[in-house]
């Protein structure tokens, strides 16, 4: 069984289909493996064991009446711990939230059910999606399946550690700055964030409403792309939800990329990068070289300033969400307030860790009376010159190219001290979520310790099926994807 765990969902659906293993089995096998290997990388936060046989026997009967099974019908799948699924615990990783027992579905995880998707269990991430090394967590820290002494990449540590050891086949998590692409980095597989609005944000726990998206992970391009597929569409209950047609984005993966125009990022090719993750981004430009491409040299001359711009609108969007957790409705309360004041600031005190008080104290600095236009105001302006230096690029290439990261996964605890070396680690992502374009990291190679190094690609919005296209290439003219973790 540990064997079809380690197959892709593709592998996974034909032996559903085949009748060589039934979905209740697949099921059981992957919750085994959780319970035998969990303990030691802190992927998952609860488990929904109960939910997870329900669905795979409906998949079950499915098969025995000869029907149609639905995409990725009966593939273990985890959910990021910031999405609501009904009776489970939705804690997004804080001590505000603990206790907290989602009553409704949130839109991708209902998709998931109509599909006959198990949902096997919640994953740890960094509290509230807001860290870079899934350190951040109120209950444990996630480790790299690669190696249990370093970090598997944050925010969505937790599901990508998940699908990397196999616990899993597939995963979802959230990318406000890059919280999808880079643990898939760390972890040697791919991880997809979907244009703004592609996705459903509904029932996902807000962090930075114009950043957040909801996005893929899986061990293959292939993989990622139906998954997408699932969770796409309109949703009237999100207001930045896009009205447009579901794409079957794995049709476009064998198209020819003879003359596709990949653009190498300038700025994220010079100091600061690793020598080995520089070899391995050389390596791909060669690839796409052989395969037909033709490429480009382009410059983001507004990138520098992308960090300084996202973490003024992420904290000033993280310092205005955040103000529901109160303690009045829901989830943590303080036990020993006198007043009404001394409850709020209580609760919020001892229910969120130093990370999210940290970014909702700078939030509320950034939005406060005098410093509004010098700040908020200033950011805003900043990211359409970011967008901007995107549609002068797209004119040029028809996808771009980076690292996804300047160095490969780093010791646990080695920026725990230092909030800025941390929020560094996010400086090839960040400026794609500023733009609301589609991003994707597929595995590129291994570092001299043997750790997985991503490359990021980058289309324009909407452009999701040139991107899987482009990656998918790549993937199959090398075999990284094919060497997973040995844990």
């Amino acid at each position: 069984m540990n064997e079809l765990l380690r197959k892709t969902a593709t592998e996974q659906s034909k032996a559903l289909k085949n009748k060589e293993v039934s979905a209740v089995e697949l099921t059981k096998a992957a919750l085994e493996r959780i319970k035998d290997i969990d303990e030691k990388l802190g992927a998952f936060n609860s488990l929904t064991e109960e939910t997870a046989l329900e669905t795979a026997k409906k998949v079950d009967e499915k098969i025995a009446r000869g029907e149609e099974l639905p995409l990725l019908a009966g593939i273990p799948l985890a959910l990021k711990d910031n999405m609501n699924l009904v009776g489970s615990r939705t804690t997004a990783s804080s001590k505000i939230l603990e206790n907290f027992v989602s009553p409704f579905n949130a839109t991708i995880s209902q998709k998931l059910l109509n599909n006959l998707v198990p949902i096997l269990g919640k994953a740890n991430l960094d509290e509230f999606a807001m860290g870079s090394s899934n350190e951040n967590s109120a209950f444990k820290k996630v480790h790299n399946p690669w190696d249990l002494n370093k970090v598997p990449g944050g925010s969505s540590g937790g599901s990508a550690a998940s699908v990397a050891s196999c616990e899993v086949t597939l995963s979802l998590g959230s990318d406000t700055g890059g919280s999808i692409r880079l643990p898939a980095s760390f972890c040697g597989i791919v991880g997809m964030k979907p244009t703004y609005g592609r996705v459903s944000r509904y029932g996902l726990i807000a962090f930075a409403s114009s950043l957040d998206q909801i996005g893929p992970f899986a061990r293959t391009v292939e993989d990622a792309a139906n998954l997408l597929e699932v969770i796409s569409g309109h949703d009237p209950k999100d207001s930045t939800s896009l009205n447009l047609p579901v794409e079957h984005y794995a049709a476009s993966l064998n198209n020819d990329i003879k003359g596709l125009r990949v653009g190498v990022i300038k700025e994220l090719m010079s100091e600061g990068l690793s020598e080995d993750v520089q070899k391995a981004v050389e390596n791909a430009i060669e690839c796409y070289k052989k395969l037909g491409a033709e490429i480009v040299e382009i410059s983001l001359p507004n990138l520098k300033h992308s960090i300084g711009i996202y973490y003024i609108l992420a904290t000033a969007e993280c310092s205005s969400n955040l103000a529901r957790f109160d303690g009045v409705k829901y989830g943590y309360r303080t036990p020993d307030a006198k007043n009404l004041l001394e409850m709020y600031t209580k609760t919020r005190a001892e229910g969120f860790g130093p990370e999210v008080k940290r970014r909702i104290m700078l939030g509320t600095y950034a939005l406060s009376s005098g410093y509004y236009d010098a700040y908020y105001k200033k950011a805003q302006q900043m990211r359409a010159l970011v967008t901007q230096d995107f549609v002068e690029a797209f004119k040029k290439a028809d996808i771009l190219i980076s690292p996804t990261c300047p160095n490969t996964a780093f010791e646990l605890g080695a920026k725990s001290n230092d909030p800025l070396a941390m929020y560094l680690t996010d400086i090839a992502t960040i400026s794609a979520n500023l733009a609301g374009i589609p991003g994707l990291s597929v595995p590129a190679g291994f570092d001299r310790d043997g750790m997985p190094i991503g490359l990021q690609i980058l289309a324009p919005q909407l452009q999701e099926a040139r991107l899987f296209n482009a990656a998918h290439k790549f993937e199959r003219a090398n075999d990284y994807y094919t060497k997973l973790a040995n844990i």
